[in-house]
């Protein structure tokens, strides 16, 4: 078994309105249903193939998310940055687009 990778979270003390917050929200708590759907199903000695199909769902749900976020932060937050003059924002967004695209 391989060790777990370390990853830093940091976090900003900046603050936004999130304009999909409910559906952002809706669709996070669909995953958490599925995330314990499969603590089910590994407790259950569930198929392994079955597992793994619901693994690649909440996946593909959490990408999902994710997306819409960076869209958003694309659209207004990197925007509005970008007109006052901070161009680091586009550094910022730069270096999320390379860590959702390993």
């Amino acid at each position: 078994m391989s060790a777990a990778k370390t990853v830093k979270i940091t976090e900003s003390d900046k603050q936004v309105i999130q304009p999909h917050k409910k559906a952002l929200l809706s669709r996070l708590s669909r995953v958490e249903g599925q995330v314990r759907g499969v603590t089910t199903m590994v407790e259950s000695d569930r198929y392994c193939v079955d597992i793994l199909t619901q693994i690649a769902a909440i996946r593909s749900a959490l990408d999902a998310v994710a997306l819409r976020l960076l869209e958003d932060h694309a659209k207004h937050c990197v925007s509005n940055a970008v007109r006052q003059g901070d161009d680091s924002a586009i550094n910022e967004l730069m270096t999320l687009v390379k860590r959702f695209t390993r």
